[in-house]
């Protein structure tokens, strides 16, 4: 499918960008119909549209976790919709710049490849690479796939404890999870039975302060754009 937008789409994603920085947090397809004047399955079948071209990402939420109206009822599950970070630079916003994305991709990249190789290996690349990310969207991008990588490595080596399964609890669509991230990250290999990872904990160690002040600095779209990249990571590894 062609990921060019007709002028109708592109509402419809001007919209969803909208309401997405409102709520802070994924949204609900009826709210984007009312504000645009449209049928709620109207704006379900262009939101789904979206999603195919790569510009929206769905998910499930209850009711009580979004400030969305649900036709399904109190404490039912419904679909929810947020923009993807293509959908942001769409819009070409300053603060995610071109080398953003370019390093958004390397560390997508390093992720899937991660799956089938040897997660120490691209953990100790991600980690060569941070003193050189001196942008703070552009390092809390690489820190945060360096967290998933030491995550994931812990996990193969923690009998079944999924450090996974945690985040998975605080993915509420707020930077909750962009702040715990190091806590969680660290603390699972901590947990497991690593000694030679010591030295791994410590360079991330090292880094967890430095990425506590980076992402005190970004703006509300950078943060946006980062928990729309935690996302896609998580999928990655998966």
């Amino acid at each position: 499918m062609s990921r060019k937008l007709t002028a109708r789409q592109k509402a419809f994603l001007d919209k969803l960008l909208d309401l997405y920085h409102e709520h802070k947090g994924p949204v609900h397809y009826s709210d984007v119909a009312e504000r645009l004047g449209v049928n709620r399955f109207s704006a379900y079948d262009m939101l789904r549209v979206l999603e195919k071209k790569g510009f929206a990402a769905s998910s499930y939420a209850l009711r009580s976790a979004t400030a969305a109206p649900s036709p399904a009822g109190p404490g039912r599950s419904m679909v929810v919709f947020a923009p993807t970070a293509q959908a942001m630079a769409q819009r070409q916003e300053p603060l995610l710049p071109e080398e953003w994305q370019r390093v958004r991709e390397q560390v997508l990249s390093k992720l899937r490849s991660a799956r089938e190789n040897d997660h120490r290996e691209a953990l100790n690349d991600l980690l060569a690479s941070l003193p050189e990310s001196s942008a703070p969207l552009t390092f809390c991008t690489e820190m945060i796939g360096a967290l998933l990588l030491n995550m994931k490595r812990a996990r193969a080596r923690a009998e079944g404890l999924s450090p996974f399964r945690v985040l998975a609890a605080l993915r509420t669509g707020n930077a909750t999870e962009l702040e715990t991230l190091p806590a969680l990250s660290v603390g699972a290999t901590l947990t497991a039975d690593d000694d030679g990872g010591v030295s791994l904990t410590r360079r991330l160690l090292d880094q967890a302060c430095r990425y506590q002040t980076n992402l005190s600095r970004l703006s509300e779209d950078a943060r946006l754009a980062l928990i729309q990249f935690l996302e896609e990571a998580l999928a990655a590894l998966n």
